[in-house]
């Protein structure tokens, strides 16, 4: 390790053990990146997406009531209504005249059922398809959720629950405010993070913590995700569209190339900015990536600029390249340093 990573280190030990975190000064550090040992990054992901509190001494009751939460949500979530459990003596109570599995009521508790199958059929295939080249989403994990996959007890494990229904896949909802094709993406490397903690206390409650950090994160980009915004201030049309005004400002020549070319930003961008990025790279570019989206007080703003520096940085080769050979480039970002686009693009938003 060398001395300048050490002295990192040390910076962000000396601003995470005050009393009261100075915001600012760790975000100033976050957006150089983050080191991984200590646990340094879990923690500091977990303060920049307003998991954590400021004040230090509130940490613990914080965590403890936030997973007890968790544990309260897995509880009323994951029951499965009219299903008796004859072997601990639970009624089918909720199998009644009035309400029924046929019963086609929108106020019915069996449509309320089915309407969640059909959500959980949807998060079944999309974890599968959540980096299948990596082996730590192919095994199980140290610490798995007992309180659902305890045989014994009332709950069915998803796993259960995606088998027994007879729903095709054809039937999951295309709205895009609901759950959406790409949301494992953003999950993925949330979990990945926090899974990885060094720290065996903070690892074990993962999912929990994963939970309401990506609950944090959604609610800052949850317009992206909602079609009836894509046309204001505020949704992803307008979004894609100022990464190209930004790009005809610093780079008109290569603006208008992509113009004459018709290739528009809802080729390319769209995948870009509602994904976080996290498709385009490797897991661990795209956790130093989320370091400093995470980090900049603007950070979706930063965004926009992290996606018209790719843009600059490809320049010649998409200055010489056809239409085809150019969406090609766009769809399937060439392996390349990170660090350098993450500069490119604060050089950017220095020049503004």
């Amino acid at each position: 390790m060398s001395s300048l990573h050490k002295s990192r280190i040390a910076d962000f030990q000396d601003v995470l053990k005050e009393p009261l975190i100075a915001l600012e000064k760790l975000r100033e550090l976050s957006f150089s990146g983050i080191p991984f040992e200590g646990g340094l990054r879990c923690l500091c992901w977990k303060i920049l997406l307003n998991y954590l509190p400021l004040e230090r001494a509130s940490w613990t009751s914080v965590l403890a009531k936030q997973r007890e939460l968790y544990s309260q949500f897995l509880r009323e979530m994951i029951i499965q209504p009219g299903i008796a459990k004859a072997n601990l003596g639970v009624s089918r109570e909720d199998v009644t005249f009035e309400d029924h599995p046929l019963n086609p009521s929108p106020d019915s508790r069996w449509n309320t059922y089915f309407k969640d199958n059909e959500v959980l059929l949807q998060i079944d295939k999309d974890v599968r398809r959540l980096c299948p080249d990596m082996s730590f989403f192919q095994r199980a994990t140290e610490y798995p959720c007992l309180l659902i996959l305890d045989p014994q007890n009332e709950f069915e494990t998803l796993r259960k629950r995606v088998e027994q229904t007879t729903l095709k896949s054809q039937t999951v909802a295309r709205n895009r405010s609901g759950v959406t094709n790409g949301m494992n993406e953003i999950v993925g490397p949330l979990y990945y993070t926090f899974a990885t903690d060094p720290n065996s206390e903070w690892k074990e409650h993962a999912e929990a913590d994963t939970f309401f950090c990506f609950t944090n994160l959604m609610a800052e980009i949850r317009d992206n995700f909602i079609k009836s915004l894509d046309d204001s201030q505020c949704g992803i049309t307008y979004k894609m569209e100022k990464v190209y005004s930004t790009l005809k400002e610093k780079d008109v020549e290569l603006y208008l190339k992509l113009q004459e070319q018709n290739i528009k930003p809802q080729f390319f961008a769209f995948r870009w900015l509602t994904l976080l990025l996290s498709q385009e790279f490797l897991l661990p570019d795209v956790i130093r990536i989320w370091d400093s989206l995470f980090a900049d007080d603007n950070r979706f703003d930063f965004l926009l600029l992290v996606c018209c520096a790719m843009l600059i940085l490809i320049r010649e080769q998409l200055l010489e390249g056809d239409f085809t050979v150019n969406m090609r480039l766009l769809q399937d970002y060439p392996i390349t340093d990170v660090c350098q686009i993450l500069q490119k693009a604060k050089e950017l938003q220095d020049s503004k």
